[in-house]
């Protein structure tokens, strides 16, 4: 790792014409050093126009909505920097958060930190009782199934030594991307640090975009990859 490593931002967007340009200003300003890389999913909207008016920013695009893990796997595979971050279009998390998440990697302290919603309250605000639930269970089924210590298992701010990273073997195209990286590098003996973050959660009406259904899919995820091959 590097004294200043470079710290890769990753940023999967699917029809985020309302928010996607103000998503990568705040990036952009947060004081590290870094590229931006975003997946433009297929969106139907006026998001391919308004990133076409980023030059600064390494923009992939994929020609039909393939999905968020999807647009993961191909933001890492053309990332060039020594740590890798995700970020949502939708603002969720802040991204001055990103240099508090990222710390530890730099330091060589830890090869993945996550960023808990969970760390200094116990159900954020505006987040809905039926995702605190998901949330809180999916977190237990971390620590009953693989024995490991987390309290926020579907954050969005999952930080990796990019080389670590590039190395799991992903296969993940929605919303699984979070529960196959998780089994997969505790599989692997990695300690999951977690920091805390901030956190404003979105409404459905606001364009949040993951469904009951995802949480089922991210359940039978941790099932199938606690002893699955891979």
């Amino acid at each position: 790792m590097r004294d200043n490593p470079v710290v890769s931002i990753i940023i999967p967007a699917y029809n985020e014409a309302d928010s996607i340009v103000q998503a990568i200003e705040r990036v952009r300003a947060v004081p590290l050093e870094k590229e931006i890389i975003v997946v433009d999913d297929g969106s139907t909207d006026q998001t391919p126009a308004l990133l076409a008016q980023q030059p600064d920013v390494v923009v992939l695009r994929h020609e039909r909505n393939m999905g968020k893990g999807m647009a993961i796997r191909t933001a890492i595979a053309h990332s060039t920097g020594d740590i890798i971050i995700i970020q949502d279009a939708d603002l969720e998390y802040d991204p001055m958060d990103i240099p508090r998440v990222i710390a530890p990697i730099a330091e060589g302290k830890a090869q993945v930190v996550y960023g808990s919603r969970f760390l200094t309250t116990k159900r954020p605000k505006g987040m809905r009782l039926p995702n605190w639930l998901i949330n809180r269970l999916l977190a237990g089924m971390v620590r009953w199934l693989y024995w490991h210590p987390l309290t926020d298992e579907a954050t969005c701010y999952k930080a990796f030594r990019a080389d670590l990273l590039k190395s799991v073997p992903l296969t993940c195209q929605r919303f699984e991307f979070c529960p196959e990286v998780t089994a997969k590098v505790i599989r692997r003996g990695v300690k999951i640090l977690e920091v805390p973050i901030s956190y404003e959660a979105r409404t459905t009406l606001q364009g949040k975009k993951i469904r009951w259904w995802d949480g089922v899919e991210a359940i039978w995820t941790l099932l199938k990859w606690r002893w699955k091959r891979f």
